[in-house]
């Protein structure tokens, strides 16, 4: 997005402002040995684990208040065998209609809130090829709150920030 703004943390002019974050991979994965990755599988969208953890990538989105914009994490979701399969089905659907969501633990410790593994989620699928929707259920945790009220452009200034610098 083009926005002037001067980073907190090293003082920098920028002209643009990231508004896409992603993690490559579920928290989990990065916890496996070498070996045990042998028996996973990550692409930049699945990931399974022992045949067993089964995990799919999507968007957390922020509604930036007075904007269009949002920002964006690209987490990752604990998900069922079922629910993995109906992702498989609905992948490339041009048309997804009354799909219900599916039911998920967020894989991804997003930075800089709390620790923000395990909250409950719900994956809404998108058609078009465009990746999952997650939303978090409502409560207290920091991240769930900002994603149900939206967040000041000051606030988004300062998420970048930190996620520039990886304080």
């Amino acid at each position: 997005m083009q926005h002037a703004w001067t980073c907190a943390c090293c003082g920098e002019q920028y002209s643009t402002l990231p508004l896409d974050f992603a993690a490559d991979a579920p928290d989990y994965w990065y916890g496996l040995s070498a070996e045990e990755r042998t028996s996973g599988v990550l692409t930049a969208d699945l990931c399974t684990i022992a045949g067993e953890y089964h995990f799919i990538r999507g968007c957390l989105e922020l509604p930036i208040h007075g904007r269009s914009e949002r920002l964006v994490f690209g987490v990752w979701v604990s998900f069922s065998e079922a629910s993995m399969r109906r992702a498989a089905e609905l992948w490339d659907a041009e048309v997804i209609e009354d799909e219900p969501p599916r039911f998920g633990w967020l894989s991804t410790n997003v930075r800089p809130y709390p620790r923000s593994l395990e909250l409950k989620a719900a994956v809404h699928f998108r058609a078009g090829g465009l990746r999952p929707l997650v939303e978090l259920e409502p409560s207290d945790h920091p991240l769930a709150r900002e994603q149900r009220e939206g967040i000041s452009m000051n606030r988004v200034q300062e998420i970048v920030a930190t996620l520039m610098h990886r304080h």
